[in-house]
């Protein structure tokens, strides 16, 4: 990956088949969500933010964001801000008069900075010296340390090994993440499914919308780019870019992996998918994720 421009990779990317498809990684290739996030983010916001009074709140709003809502498979970056941002809105907390982080300019490097990751952070905290950024480095490496101490050894869902091998020699396939490429890489490559994909695409190379449309817009014939992924965040990188879109269902990606390896991929294939059949499936994938967190319903 090139240091001068990360997004390199997907723009010298070039078709070699018909179609294509764009992968999400954690929670729709591997069952990965779950640890991550319960035993490697969770733990280190609340350590590293001095949430200890709060833990049980914080716990609950990091789950929600991050695992049980539309905002599931969300950057890091972003998810961190609306945890603290549901903890200051909740009643329980407020009373017990916990001091919440103030991150003015984590927020504003949030909605000015495309590629977020740790490089483009690193880079703005030794540019600036803010005590805020260089404190969200700190936490956002020890999650990195923390996920690749414990996450391995985890494999890839039943079925998707099997969908790979099939669209090999039908159509080209990438990586399309918001976790690090490090990470990405090690997974892949562990369990021998990383050679089946032209580029791993992860947080350093933008947001997923840009994967999409710098490696596949305008590059294929309408109706053979499909994107599969398990949170509504990979739907809407793909409609941003006219793409088609494969739900992989939290709690039910095995069953997910299985319809797609026995009937979506020979529908997308075919040219057969879009219309009722894609319709259908987004209708009931987006029905499972909702947008007001438990506690407020």
């Amino acid at each position: 990956m090139s240091a001068a421009d990360p997004q390199a990779p997907l723009k010298e990317f070039q078709p070699s088949r018909e179609f294509f498809v764009g992968i999400d990684s954690d929670g729709c290739a591997f069952d990965t969500m779950e640890i991550k996030h319960k035993e490697c983010f969770i733990p280190n916001i609340i350590n590293h933010w001095s949430l200890q009074p709060v833990s049980k709140y914080a716990r609950e709003a990091a789950e929600f964001v991050n695992l049980y809502s539309k905002w599931r498979g969300i950057n890091r970056f972003p998810a961190l801000l609306m945890v603290f941002d549901l903890l200051a809105d909740r009643p329980q907390v407020q009373r017990r008069g916990t001091r919440l982080p103030e991150v003015p300019s984590l927020r504003k490097w949030v909605e000015t900075e495309s590629k977020l990751g740790n490089p483009a952070l690193k880079e703005a905290v030794e540019r600036t010296s803010d005590s805020v950024l260089k404190q969200t480095l700190v936490w956002s490496e020890a999650v990195n340390s923390a996920i690749a101490d414990m996450v391995h050894g985890i494999p890839p869902f039943p079925y998707l090994r099997e969908s790979l091998e099939a669209l090999a020699p039908k159509a080209d396939m990438i990586v399309v993440s918001a976790t690090p490429g490090e990470a990405l890489r090690r997974e892949w490559e562990e369990h021998d499914i990383a050679k089946h994909c032209t580029v791993i695409a992860g947080q350093e190379m933008g947001k997923k919308k840009e994967h999409l449309q710098l490696a596949a817009g305008d590059k294929y014939q309408k109706g053979r780019v499909l994107m599969i992924g398990d949170a509504p965040g990979d739907l809407s990188a793909a409609r941003a870019n006219g793409f088609l879109f494969y739900p992989v269902k939290p709690g039910q990606e095995e069953e997910s992996w299985q319809r797609f390896h026995d009937e979506g991929m020979g529908r997308f294939l075919s040219g057969e998918y879009a219309g009722e059949y894609e319709v259908q499936l987004v209708t009931e994938f987006e029905a499972m994720l909702p947008e007001t967190p438990p506690w407020k319903r």
